[in-house]
């Protein structure tokens, strides 16, 4: 399959299946060494997860959506159509799809800055999100927001944070308005590895499990902190031996694999759910591209063959590749997938560059919350 934009490209699957293009990539914290290592967990049992076919095909689709609309998010940034800074999730899909097919409509999400494929796994509109990053009064933050600050009340989708780690403190405030209004949602609150040095996600976690709090804390773990490895930035690179710190369930998965992030946000969401107690999760994934649209793909902090290497491990090539095996996917039934995503992406392009810029009067507007109504 082929795609338009100029990016690296994933290694092909044997068979010659239509593998996607990627040119633009219950453990108690006592005993955080949980399944994955993010270089290759074991397969699923044969009936992959306990999925339905059905249930398979769905996660491939937003799988594809996600990517394909960040392909175009990159072509419209080089074309000036999206400002300031930028940051694409491709490679890290499977988190983001594994993790939204968990949870229910009423749950609450919140991220950071690289928080696009996360929105439209959530189900926020396509055109929604192209429409803010392209700074436009049809965008789900009225085009204030831009690429970091991405919001929908409808789905629950909480942002969208530029500053590293200074969401976690609010995914807290989340679990403690759920637990005081005695609900029994759950709140899911990503980051990257780099924010598990931060005061404030030490703070946060340490009251979560102070307090009995149902949030998910999930540390997508992509192995750079902008342009610094882990391994130059943190002491203890086994970052989920934090949760042991604070009295709280630690699993490490790998995050490449879709359905070993839905089996663990099962035992996730039920111990929060249930127990009304959080859980801390990494999940080792990749990303494809560099930390932000600004950021060289290769060659600068990581070699050109270490992210080959990590691009064998695509996450739709990984799905792909196991409904193949097990028939329950054709070459022309891939394309189609393909050429929708291409198609839904196209009109969310579409869609933003006819919306009209925010009129400037709307500097002035949610400056100050109305507490009245």
């Amino acid at each position: 399959m082929k795609t338009e934009s100029k990016q690296p490209t994933a290694a092909k699957e044997k068979q010659n299946a239509p593998a996607p293009d990627n040119r633009s990539g219950d453990n108690r914290s006592g005993d955080s060494r949980a399944s994955g290592n993010g270089a290759g967990a074991s397969a699923p049992p044969a009936n992959i997860a306990g999925t339905t076919v059905e249930q398979r095909r769905e996660l491939l689709r937003s799988m594809l959506l996600q990517r394909r609309f960040e392909e175009r998010c990159a072509e419209a940034y080089a074309l000036g159509k999206i400002g300031g800074f930028c940051h694409l999730y491709i490679g890290q899909e499977a988190i983001s799809t594994g993790v939204m097919s968990m949870i229910r409509p009423d749950d609450y999400v919140i991220t950071a800055y690289r928080d696009h494929g996360q929105a439209l796994a959530r189900g926020v509109s396509p055109r929604s999100v192209m429409a803010e990053l392209f700074g436009r009064v049809d965008g789900c933050s009225g085009g204030k927001g831009g690429s970091m600050h991405l919001f929908d009340a409808k789905t629950n989708f909480l942002g969208g944070h530029g500053i590293v780690g200074g969401h976690v403190p609010i995914a807290a405030g989340v679990g403690f308005a759920i637990k005081y209004k005695r609900g029994n949602q759950v709140c899911v609150c990503f980051f990257g590895e780099a924010a598990v040095n931060i005061g404030a996600f030490h703070e946060a976690l340490n009251m979560a499990s102070l307090w009995n709090l149902p949030v998910i804390f999930i540390i997508e773990n992509n192995r750079y902190g902008m342009g610094t490895a882990i391994s130059r930035s943190t002491a203890n690179e086994d970052v989920i031996i934090r949760a042991k710190g604070y009295r709280m369930d630690g699993e490490s998965i790998d995050g490449q694999d879709v359905f070993a992030v839905r089996d663990c946000m099962a035992r996730a969401i039920e111990r929060a759910r249930k127990e009304k107690r959080p859980t801390l999760v990494e999940m080792k994934t990749y990303r494809f591209m560099g930390h932000s649209m600004s950021d060289a793909v290769s060659g600068t902090y990581r070699t050109k063959d270490e992210l080959e290497e990590n691009m064998k491990r695509d996450p739709i090539l990984l799905l792909h590749n196991k409904m193949f095996e097990a028939g329950e996917l054709t070459e022309g039934e891939m394309h189609k997938m393909d050429d929708e995503a291409k198609a839904i992406a196209q009109d969310a392009w579409d869609f933003a560059d006819a919306s009209p810029e925010p009129p400037l009067e709307d500097l002035y507007k949610d400056v100050l919350a109305d507490s009245t109504s």
